[in-house]
């Protein structure tokens, strides 16, 4: 990246450190949320590209992107119809915001860059192809003229290739990056399926044998690869070995034996290959994310130094204004401890290797906690104070309390489960929920009500609103069985849902359940990038299967009288597994219905006999569509998934407090407003505690006299304020602090053997 281009002969020295600043500012806000845009170093490209990375064109971009997919609901085939015009022209919208927001990236980005990133080739490449397609398919239908609108296929790419979708296309190019490595051990997967088809010729061929529809028993070379290929999935286990097990209980030898192989032998140690070899791409993601985070930081402290005897520092006033710019909303005491943090010997100053930890430093989460007094003990503190008030208080925050209640949930559980018919039980739902609203006025004497129903009281919300529905919910029914006008077994149900609900309660008193509900929640975000994976893979897979099998497949009531009713409107699936299992409203008729298909073959149960319906309407060459799907989807995608969530679950739930967060925790127990995770977890709901999160309350208050006002503050240790942070820590430890990297241009073209290179230990420790 080039300097800025200043001149101090035509621009004042404040305006020039402005822009410095600016530019500076720039840099860490990559460093922060791991960008690797290369931008233009100029005052002006600066502030389109800031403007570019605002929260609101990014949210606008997400919006037309929602748009342009959800295109598909009222395209034809609709599920609610729309004219092609309409359609057309809020495309044609969504296609001119997505070239304005490229324009606006090229402007901020060197043109050589530009035109050598192929994400940016491949939008304008959509965007033309789908405008060609508009024209084509708009004139043929004006001649009344029914075409394909094939360019829907590649909407997703939109998703795929925008900047703001980098999670996603990281996702993909790990997975692009790992498919050279497990292609060898898919092809000697499909060979050893294709020499057991071959014995199965042979063996069941000549036989005569027959299936219990009446149908010629592995009689096709096709057919019997088709169903071996199935019987890997166990889908169709173990119907298609009864013909020849009926007929020589010996022959069961051979399904076993492929199974063993296939299923268990092959698909386990493809789930290896593709975790080992997936992480070794991601690790070599992360380790390229690093490099770029700490040239960008490096970039940063060389604008902004200045020498103090012998070393370059950032002046203390430079690097409060420099955060600030960066995190405009940072509070004034949240900046003061971050700033003790950073210059550890209270010189004014930071030195280059505690400046780059700045951007680390505004990821991790600060929360601040209020302790505040009761409102009756401020109202009337004689009575809130006495003996008996005490003892209460006492009483609701022990633990014993808590287990009283989870084992009155589990009664209430039991009762549920009996007959809701019978007077006795009805009575105790009233003695249960007359319990649990006790249990919620007990707290709210105990403990502050604003720290009761704080943000951050997730529980208590849940508790109260399920107990407040529970017994609207109650009353009602009560009140429409006493009028007896109608049936009020809607109303029932949900009133039965609410109770279990509360159930959930108990996860909360357990402590190794909340800390692996807490890591899932932690990692939901990581996880999310594979959902919009899997949902791109989806919605392509969806379009094409729309314009392959509209109209094939119909759905009609049971009480439809149409001679086909029965078939699912189409005499070709007379006699088949399909029609019998009455699967006619697993359709491709229009997007919603396509997921749906989709979902149900992904989870693997009779996929073949949905696929085998489609063939009978369309053509036997239509199995390939869903075995390409379970291929992408079920053996790579998935895998590659659970491969996945199992490293970032150990990391989010083994691993410990970093460097970086340890000094935060360390300095806020120096200036005593400290307060431990473990203490505040033990209190709640018990303590008058009240969260908040980003920094301190009070602006003008210094962070040493928090603790006089009752306020005090920990780190979230387990939250990760972007997906990188997480992936990051994943990989830390082989990646050395004091290791700057290669040059910019190196980095962004590193290869898996180019890493390899610099550092042997670091791939092969994957």
């Amino acid at each position: 990246m080039r300097r800025p281009r200043l001149e101090p002969a035509e621009e004042p020295p404040a305006q020039e450190w402005e822009q410095a600043l600016l530019l500076a500012a720039a840099y860490v806000s990559d460093a922060q949320y791991n960008r690797n845009v290369p931008f233009e170093t100029s005052p002006r490209a600066i502030r389109l590209y800031c403007f570019y990375n605002h929260w609101t064109l990014r949210v606008a971009t997400y919006i037309f992107i929602c748009v342009d997919l959800s295109l598909a609901l009222f395209e034809e085939p609709a599920l609610y119809p729309l004219p092609f015009l309409a359609t057309a022209t809020v495309e044609i919208l969504c296609l001119t915001v997505f070239f304005g927001r490229l324009m606006h990236f090229a402007k901020v980005t060197p043109q050589m860059v530009f035109w050598k990133d192929t994400k940016n080739i491949c939008i304008l490449v959509t965007i033309g192809l789908t405008l060609l397609d508009l024209i084509i398919y708009g004139s043929l239908e004006a001649a009344h003229i029914h075409s394909v609108r094939w360019s829907r296929a590649l909407r997703p790419f939109f998703l795929i290739n925008l900047p703001e979708s980098r999670q996603v296309r990281r996702a993909l190019r790990s997975i692009r990056n790992t498919l050279p490595d497990i292609l060898y051990v898919f092809l000697l997967f499909m060979f050893s399926v294709l020499v057991f088809s071959l014995m199965a010729l042979k063996l069941f061929g000549d036989r005569g044998l027959k299936t219990a529809e009446g149908s010629p028993y592995l009689t096709n070379i096709l057919e019997i690869a088709f169903e071996l290929y199935v019987l890997v999935t166990t889908a169709n286990s173990p119907d298609v070995m009864m013909p020849a097990y009926d007929f020589n209980g010996w022959y069961s030898l051979f399904f076993i034996a492929y199974i063993i192989i296939n299923t268990y032998i092959f698909m386990s140690v493809f789930l290896a290959v593709v975790y080992n070899n997936y992480r070794k791409h991601l690790k070599n993601e992360i380790r390229k994310l690093v490099y770029l985070k700490r040239y960008k930081m490096i970039e940063a402290f060389n604008i902004l130094k200045v020498q103090v005897g012998v070393e370059f520092v950032v002046q203390e006033a430079t690097w409060k204004r420099l955060a600030r710019l960066v995190v405009p909303d940072l509070s004034s005491s949240h900046l003061e401890l971050l700033w003790k943090i950073s210059d550890e010997g209270q010189k004014g100053h930071v030195d280059r290797m505690n400046f780059l930890r700045l951007a680390d430093l505004l990821n991790i989460q600060v929360v601040t906690i209020s302790i505040k007094k009761h409102p009756l003990d401020v109202w009337m503190p004689r009575i809130y104070q006495s003996s008996a008030s005490l003892l209460v208080q006492r009483m609701v925050r022990h633990r014993v309390f808590v287990w009283v209640y989870d084992v009155i949930i589990l009664l209430n559980a039991v009762f549920i489960a009996l007959d809701e018919k019978s007077p006795i039980i009805s009575r105790m739902e009233w003695l249960f929920l007359s319990l649990y609203i006790a249990e919620i006025l007990l707290k709210l004497y105990t403990y502050e009500p604003r720290a009761y129903f704080g943000r951050k009281q997730f529980w208590n919300w849940f508790d109260v609103l399920i107990v407040i529905a529970a017994l609207v919910a109650t009353v009602a029914n009560a009140t429409i069985h006493s009028a007896r006008k109608y049936n009020s077994q809607q109303i029932l149900d949900i009133v039965l849902i609410l109770r279990i609900l509360r159930l959930l309660r108990v996860i909360v008193s357990i402590q190794r359940f909340r800390v692996i509900v807490t890591t899932l929640i932690n990692i939901g975000p990581t996880m999310l990038t594979f959902g919009g994976l899997v949902f791109v893979v989806y919605y392509m897979f969806a379009i094409i299967g729309m314009e392959v099998f509209q109209g094939k497949v119909h759905f009609y009531d049971a009480n439809f009288t149409a001679p086909d009713a029965l078939l699912c409107g189409n005499p070709a699936l007379k006699g088949s597994a399909f029609a019998r299992a009455r699967y006619c409203k697993n359709n491709f008729n229009h997007l919603a219905s396509a997921f749906l298909v989709l979902t149900e073959l992904t989870v693997v149960n009779q996929w073949h006999v949905i696929a085998g319906g489609f063939a009978l309407v369309t053509h036997q060459a239509a199995k390939l569509y869903f075995i390409v799907f379970h291929i992408v989807v079920v053996i790579l995608i998935v895998n590659i998934f659970i491969a996945f969530v199992l490293e970032a679950f150990f990391v989010a739930y083994s691993l410990e407090k970093s460097e970086i967060e340890t000094a935060i925790e360390k300095k806020i127990q120096e200036l005593g407003v400290g307060i431990q995770e473990e203490e505040e977890q033990d209190e709640k709901p018990t303590a008058n505690l009240s969260a908040k999160d980003g920094g301190f309350s009070g602006e003008d208050e210094g962070v040493e006299r928090k603790a006089s006002k009752g306020l005090y503050c920990r780190i979230a240790s387990n939250k990760y304020r972007t997906v990188d942070a997480l992936l990051q820590r994943m990989f830390e430890s082989e990646i050395a602090p004091d290791d700057d990297g290669p040059s910019l241009d190196e980095i962004l073209s590193f290869s898996p053997s180019d890493m390899y290179l610099k550092n042997p230990n670091f791939e092969s420790s994957a």
